[in-house]
């Protein structure tokens, strides 16, 4: 396996890292990070940088080693991250490139990629959160569309968000697994209502949706009828695949910051903390080089992450929540100030374990795909 990059690969980075020496000190002043409406308008000003200097579709015609450099250079670079327009780059507009028809790769992908419309996720039910196969959402065929009933939760960006990539059961006869179906659902339809949901550290990046009867015409399905669990394993491949690559460089970063403030205020002076701080520095070179792995492998199996993904989030999720509790030990009573993004950060780190798969649903992928262990009764 081949980690090294190629010359038109460092070309490429190169070129990448002087176009954004010259363009973020022209930037506007970042809005509040809990204001969503101001906080979409920022990010897809961003996008639409980004796709008129011809750098937007490098997550879907890229290939993978390129996606990995756009992310890390961007990353280091201190620019603005995808945010709002999360899903609709990292999750659907990839799955939609890669399981979509060419109708609707051209009714959906372009608007994503020039930040003229936000999607969200619609997959988590509230009884149906790690078992997300056992999903209740039903969708009845009624002539060309879908009638769907039910409810989502933690649905990300919900209340900015023009349309949802959505699970729903269209066969209720059939195994858990195999009676659903991906489909894309415009968020202004008659029958959506959104009640956003408050986090710990007071934004409302997601939301509760319920569906009354909503008509999805059936033109927005992805995939075939009762085929969207395979569908949607590509969608969480690249939710755990590439998705988490540029916090890793940002969190490599801040563990340099950390060990700059720790010697700044004594804490340095704690072997234990140093040798914290030095074994993280370890997991994220280590998650580096895997991430490295994962997509040299994707690069030579068609672009779509592997199984591999699931062992990186793992790890990943774990390191990141290890590393907001040493910064918590370095910062000591300032840990608890909401107005540092270290203490906004270590809140949403809470969440990582749980984000695009528990680690308990993780440790099952990676025992059943990788090391072929039985499933489990």
């Amino acid at each position: 396996m081949d980690l090294a990059y190629s010359a038109e690969e460092e070309e490429f980075r190169a070129r990448l890292r002087a176009w954004l020496a010259a363009v973020l000190p022209t930037l506007p002043p970042r809005p509040d990070p809990l204001d969503w409406p101001a906080r979409r308008a920022y990010d897809c000003g961003w996008q639409r940088r980004l796709h008129d200097a011809g750098y937007a579709d490098v997550h879907w015609d890229a290939s993978p080693t390129q996606r990995l450099i756009f992310l890390e250079e961007t990353e280091l670079a201190g620019a603005p991250y995808v945010g709002a327009n999360f899903v609709g780059l990292l999750h659907a507009g990839p799955t939609i490139a890669a399981e979509g028809t060419a109708a609707q790769r051209e009714r959906w992908l372009p608007p994503v990629l020039r930040g003229d419309e936000v999607w969200c996720q619609g997959f988590s039910e509230p009884e149906a959160g790690s078992d997300l196969a056992s999903l209740r959402t039903k969708a009845v065929r009624d002539g060309d569309s879908y009638v769907v009933s039910g409810q989502k939760i933690w649905t990300s960006h919900a209340e900015v968000a023009d349309w949802c990539e959505l699970l729903v059961r269209t066969d209720p006869a059939a195994p858990k697994h195999r009676g659903i179906s991906w489909l894309a659902m415009p968020m202004d339809a008659p029958g959506v209502t959104v009640r956003p949901l408050r986090t710990l550290a007071g934004s409302t990046e997601f939301a509760e949706v319920f569906l009354d009867e909503v008509r999805v015409p059936v033109a927005n399905r992805v995939g075939d009828e009762n085929d969207g669990w395979r569908v949607t394993m590509v969608t969480l491949s690249f939710e755990r695949g590439t998705a988490f690559v540029g916090e890793v460089v940002a969190c490599r970063r801040l563990l340099g910051e950390l060990a700059r403030t720790a010697r700044e205020n004594g804490t340095w002076d704690d072997p234990v903390l140093r040798r914290r701080l030095g074994r993280l520095s370890a997991e994220f070179q280590a998650l580096w080089r895997l991430t490295q792995a994962n997509v040299s492998e994707a690069q030579a199996t068609g672009g779509v992450p592997g199984a591999g993904g699931s062992v990186f989030k793992l790890h990943y999720s774990h390191a990141r929540q290890e590393l907001y509790e040493a910064a918590a030990t370095v910062l000591g009573p300032d840990a608890l100030d909401l107005g540092r993004d270290w203490t906004l950060d270590r809140l949403s780190s809470l969440s990582y374990t749980i984000a695009a798969g528990t680690s308990q649903i993780q440790r099952n992928i990676v025992a059943e795909r990788i090391l072929g262990l039985p499933k489990g009764r």
